[in-house]
């Protein structure tokens, strides 16, 4: 009888189940990892994207950023500047009150001044009518070189002398001729050419340089000369001119009429231009209102103190040919409390003569 095999669980069958199944459970896990993997690359490929997006737009606000900080650079620098000009405005306005505040005083005063001339001219009038039955007719007209009409029958009693065979005449023209406070001279000379040509005190000086030409003797001769830093003559080019002849006269009027005050004042160099002249002057009428500015270098070199004011008179002086009389004529100008008396040494010395003329003269 043969032996009965005995049945293993373990047998070939049972061995192909398992490898079955498990081939089976490895084929599933390979099928579920390769899809992860295909989703991981998705996943990945837009991450990849988005950092790419990130990163662009990274740059455009790096760019964006830096273009903000130049515009706010220019910013800073317009505020600077714009906190400049304010500050200039500020000081601008400030200095403006200043002149307006001291225009209104000078405005004040010169009102004051007119009431009082005013009231001179009525009593000087009422004296007129008084005395108007006894006043009698002064020279007829025929000895004067050239007509001045005046106002009214003015008559002053001065030491001025316009005789003398060649006779000059010393205009000063420089910027302080515009008038006698500093502050109208400051605000004149800002002006206009013809506002400068009109300007008060200037014209006064005009119409005194017409006066002495119609007192010149008819048989003498003259020059004109007018001065700020630098002398020149108005007409006859350094030569002397009769006075007899109309056409002189009226050449010299016509370019001082068109003159414009302006400069420095050099004595120095007017007085020095009397030694170019052959033969030298008799008489020497001088028009100006107040020591020098400038000596003999012609530096300016911004304000002048009084000492040296009158350090440029004496060395003006000095270039003064001996022997020539110097007739002063004044107009006064405030801060230049020296200018009086020297002018008035200069007169004895020179044996001529000195007056500071009321502003309704001549």
């Amino acid at each position: 009888m043969k032996r009965r095999r005995e049945v293993s669980v373990f047998g070939l069958s049972f061995l192909d189940v398992m490898f079955c199944g498990f081939g089976s459970v490895i084929l599933l896990v390979m099928i579920i990892n390769s899809d992860t993997l295909a989703r991981r690359k998705e996943v990945q490929q837009d991450l990849r994207g988005e950092v790419v997006r990130l990163e662009t737009e990274v740059r455009t606000g790096e760019d964006y950023l830096v273009e903000i900080r130049n515009t706010l650079e220019e910013t800073d620098q317009q505020n600077i500047v714009a906190q400049g000009r304010t500050r200039e405005a500020l000081s601008d306005v400030e200095q403006t009150k200043i002149e307006i505040a001291a225009l209104q005083k000078i405005t004040s005063a010169q009102r004051q001044h007119i009431n009082q001339l005013q009231s001179d001219l009525k009593r000087v009038d009422a004296e007129k009518q008084k005395l108007s039955s006894e006043r009698e007719q002064a020279e007829k007209q025929g000895r004067s070189v050239r007509r001045f009409i005046g106002e009214g029958d003015r008559q002053y009693l001065t030491g001025l002398k316009v005789g003398g065979k060649r006779i000059l005449i010393l205009v000063d023209a420089s910027a302080s001729m515009l008038d006698e406070t500093i502050v109208n001279i400051i605000r004149l000379r800002n002006m206009s050419d013809d506002a400068r040509r009109n300007a008060g005190k200037w014209q006064r000086t005009v119409h005194t340089v017409e006066w002495l030409l119609s007192q010149l003797p008819v048989d003498s001769e003259f020059q004109v000369i007018a001065f700020d830093v630098d002398a020149k003559f108005l007409a006859g080019e350094g030569k002397w001119m009769a006075a007899s002849q109309n056409t002189n006269l009226n050449q010299v009027m016509s370019r001082l009429n068109v003159l414009v005050p302006g400069g420095g004042t050099s004595l120095y160099k007017a007085f020095e231009r009397i030694r170019g002249l052959t033969p030298r002057p008799d008489n020497v009428i001088l028009l100006t209102d107040g020591l020098p500015t400038v000596g003999q270098s012609g530096n300016t070199g911004g304000p002048v103190s009084g000492k040296r004011r009158l350090s440029h008179f004496k060395q003006a002086v000095r270039v003064l040919p001996d022997g020539v009389p110097v007739n002063s004529i004044l107009f006064p100008i405030e801060g230049d409390p020296f200018a009086a008396s020297e002018f008035w040494k200069l007169a004895v010395r020179s044996r001529g003569s000195f007056m500071s003329p009321s502003k309704d003269w001549p």
